[in-house]
């Protein structure tokens, strides 16, 4: 989906797959999956946050 050189065609492809995925959800539902998507987000960041901090320890 994404290609190797991230352009802003790949942002517009993200945008619409979002959009395609989401267009038919109630209020609540996407309320709930962006609550979902960013607590996954924390989460990965706080992975990547912890194996920095390992490597230079």
């Amino acid at each position: 989906m994404i290609s190797e050189k991230f352009t802003i065609n790949d942002i517009h492809l993200i945008r619409y797959a979002n959009y395609e995925k989401t267009k038919d959800m109630k209020q609540e539902e996407l309320i709930e999956k962006t609550r979902r998507d960013a607590e996954l987000g924390k989460r990965l960041l706080e992975e990547l946050k912890n194996r920095f901090q390992k490597k230079d320890a």
